[in-house]
């Protein structure tokens, strides 16, 4: 008997300490939250903070990837609007100070605005595996919160993205509506195989012009954004795959030529990063996988959105 509880008392120290080192080491056991939302489709919850890998990801009160914010902007603020997906949002990989979001503010310092303003704010609304219809939502519940000028960052799978759901939360692991109880049963359900909400089998098999929904949403961002007073800015980042000489598949070419009529017919300002991530030396070196960027490709990407902004904030004299 004695023997037992030995070997149970030392099971339990060793459970014990698994338990608090994936907690402090990598941030397991506490996950991001999100929370279904009817037009959203879902949402990163609000007001929680949390370590993961050891980046930090804080969210404030709208559910954005950024400090704490009021609705109305100070007249001593510059403020951007970021909206975008998981490229934007970030995720686990990225700390706060490397998102796009921190990056484009860092990289907006030097130029004129801060000379006509106090402090710079960009703002991070995204969401993992967000589309435009997603984006849209976003801006139709919340608005531009006041900013000068609304940047969306797209990118080639986003042209095909589906409705937005709330299907997945709680329900797939990678979209928890809680946290477990334990670190060790979050990283035992890592190890398991990857198993798909079924359900999301007819979301994926949308039908209809997908691709013109999806535009139809990017041509209603802009327009909202243009009636708040907002200069804006489409972004495209490409796939790794559509970089060298294969370069976009046949579907993807269609897709983007129709993208890019519809710039051109409503005179949206829009950047394709495919031609500048093709002139980098070592383009691969943008990318952590297939489609996020890594902090070399983040910093590209921000450099670009902050040159354009300084040229569209420059032409309208910051007359707000």
């Amino acid at each position: 008997m004695k023997v037992l509880l030995v070997i149970l008392g030392v099971l339990l120290v060793l459970v014990a300490g698994v338990e608090v080192g994936l907690r402090l080491l990598f941030g397991l056991g506490k996950p991001p939250i999100y929370i279904a939302d009817e037009q959203i489709g879902y949402l990163l919850a609000p007001n929680q903070k949390t370590t993961r890998m050891g980046n930090r990801i804080a969210i404030n009160d709208y559910s954005m990837r950024s400090d704490e914010i009021t609705p109305e902007r100070s007249p001593s603020t510059l403020r951007v609007l970021l909206l975008g997906d998981s490229i934007v949002n970030g995720g686990w990989w990225t700390d706060q100070d490397q998102t796009l979001s921190a990056l484009l503010a860092a990289q907006l310092a030097p130029f004129k605005p801060q000379k006509e303003f106090e402090q710079i704010e960009v703002l991070n609304a995204s969401a993992n595996s967000w589309g435009p219809r997603n984006e849209l939502a976003y801006l139709q519940r919340f608005g531009t919160f006041n900013a000068q000028a609304v940047v969306l960052v797209i990118n080639t799978d986003d042209l095909f993205a589906t409705a937005p759901t709330s299907i997945p939360v709680g329900r797939d692991r990678n979209y928890p509506s809680h946290r477990p109880p334990l670190a060790l049963i979050e990283a035992i359900s890592r190890f398991l195989p990857y198993e798909s909400v079924p359900e999301m089998a007819a979301v994926r098999a949308e039908g209809g012009d997908r691709v013109g929904f999806n535009l139809d949403a990017i041509d209603q961002v802009y327009k909202l954004s243009k009636q708040a007073g907002a200069e804006f800015l489409l972004v495209m980042t490409p796939l790794l795959r559509e970089i060298g000489e294969k370069g976009p598949r046949d579907y993807e070419i269609k897709a983007r030529n129709r993208l890019i009529g519809l710039t051109q017919d409503q005179q949206i300002p829009y950047i394709d990063c495919l031609p500048i991530f093709n002139n980098q030396p070592t383009p691969e070196s943008l990318y952590r996988d297939h489609i996020h960027l890594s902090p070399q490709g983040n910093q590209q990407v921000s450099d670009v959105i902050a040159r354009s902004l300084h040229y569209q904030l420059s032409v309208t004299s910051y007359n707000y």
